[in-house]
């Protein structure tokens, strides 16, 4: 039987490191985390190759002192708690203090920062997890990370990287959640020296929507705010004609987290029920706000799942906000001026519809009366001149009977075209159903 042995530190910290670690939008995430935590107002995220050679994170927070930032790079070392209950209350979207320490330990790092109100910044480098010496170094206010050759000790995760196409796509998707996630921040997203995203961080979450997600899909949205106690869900959903094929355009936040959420998702489902086309989805970006105290985000090592303290009540706060919304859109209009001219038992009467609030409040119309059947305008007997549907005109083809053609099996007569006489046309005759003037037996 094997003896029972510690590992050592360094193994330990390459565990660790894939946890949280997995691909190089892991190493993004908790980067960027940091820097809106630092109170930055502008973000700038580089990559290469997909990340894999190299990934540079800029912001314009509020810096590390050069004395932490060897602690700073400690496994469990944050500036976010300081108690078991801070626990209980997180309100920030980094805070184990795992992020740096497990970037580091697969990767080489360098960092360059300065803090508000000072003159001179410092600089540290990084490989392996292992840091060299702190050097004065001059900065501008805020922090710059710089990672590269990611995973090149752990050759067994290395081999299981994706083409660098597929992780500029996760990469960018990802910016996508977080410029949604804060519209009062501006991102700008380069990948391989290509500026893929800029969002201009005025707080409106539709210049966001605009800038991630494109001109077509913000054109069918439409705005949803309601809440109910202290739950406050507010954002855009897409017009019920305008559904997905498939829920990728489902962005849900929690206190300004990007979460991925089944209770979430079936509230919003819920309120499109009967109004979205089968084998479609519904598009969003909502945004849920509720006390901290209400939400547990330390359930997932990436963070990307709560749970929540009455899920009952966030999905009605989520399922009717998106019902009532919906349903001031499909209110109908006022009727045109011609419309109101029609008969009172035209058939557009039998397929009018109501809202559900109309319905609820006993407004059904009655049946419509039946009304009797119309004349046709057109001619059905043979050697008569037929008149055009809806038209004053005379049609000038004039079928003949051919006496010859009517000894036939069918006794149907074959019809030729005759020029118009030059006389004056006589009023059609009134419809007729003789059988006979078909030459039917």
């Amino acid at each position: 039987m094997p003896h029972i042995q510690q590992l050592e530190s360094h193994v330990a910290d390459l565990i660790a490191a894939g946890e949280v670690v997995e691909r190089p939008a892991s190493v993004v995430k908790e980067l960027v985390e940091n820097a809106v935590d630092a109170g930055s107002s502008a973000v700038v995220v580089e990559i290469r190759r997909g990340g894999m050679g190299m990934i540079r994170v800029t912001d314009n927070g509020c810096g590390i002192a050069p004395e932490e930032l060897p602690t700073a790079f400690l496994r469990h070392a944050t500036s976010k708690l300081r108690t078991e209950e801070d626990l209980g209350k997180i309100g920030t979207l980094g805070f184990r203090g795992e992020a740096l320490a497990a970037i580091s330990a697969v990767s080489r790092v360098d960092i360059l920062t300065r803090q508000t109100g000072t003159t001179e910044g410092a600089a540290l480098h990084l490989e392996g997890g292992v840091p060299g010496a702190v050097e004065p170094a001059g900065a501008p206010e805020g922090t710059t990370i710089t990672v590269r050759d990611l995973f090149y000790n752990t050759p067994a995760r290395l081999k299981f990287m994706r083409k660098d196409s597929a992780e500029t796509a996760a990469v960018n998707g990802l910016m996508q959640h977080l410029a949604l996630s804060h519209p009062d921040i501006s991102f700008k997203f380069i990948k391989d020296g290509v500026e893929a995203l800029l969002t201009p961080g005025d707080g409106k979450l539709d210049s966001a929507v605009y800038a991630a997600l494109g001109r077509d899909f913000a054109r069918g949205l439409v705005p949803v705010s309601g809440s109910g106690g202290d739950i406050t869900v507010s954002g855009f959903v897409t017009a019920p004609l305008m559904g997905r094929g498939s829920r990728s355009m489902q962005v849900f936040f929690v206190n300004g987290r990007f979460i991925k959420s089944q209770l979430l998702t079936a509230a919003l489902e819920e309120g499109y029920r009967n109004q979205i086309m089968k084998g479609k989805f519904p598009g969003c970006v909502l945004s849920v706000t509720l006390p901290v105290t209400a939400v547990d985000v330390n359930v997932h090592p990436a963070k990307t799942q709560v749970k929540f303290a009455r899920e009952h009540d966030v999905f009605d706060a989520v399922y009717h906000t998106v019902l009532d919304a919906l349903g001031k859109t499909s209110a109908p209009a006022a009727a045109p001026a011609q419309e109101a001219r029609l008969p009172a038992a035209s058939r557009q009467d039998f397929f009018q519809t109501m809202d559900a609030k109309t319905f609820r409040q006993g407004g059904a119309k009655p049946a419509p009366q039946p009304a009797a059947p119309a004349r046709p305008a057109w001619n059905t007997e043979l050697r008569a001149p037929a008149r055009v549907a809806d038209s004053g005109q005379t049609s000038f083809y004039q079928t003949k009977r051919s006496e010859s053609a009517a000894q036939g099996a069918l006794g149907r007569a074959p019809a030729s075209v005759t020029s118009p006489p030059d006389t004056q046309q006589s009023s059609p005759p009134a419809p007729s159903c003789n059988k006979g003037a078909l030459g039917r037996p």
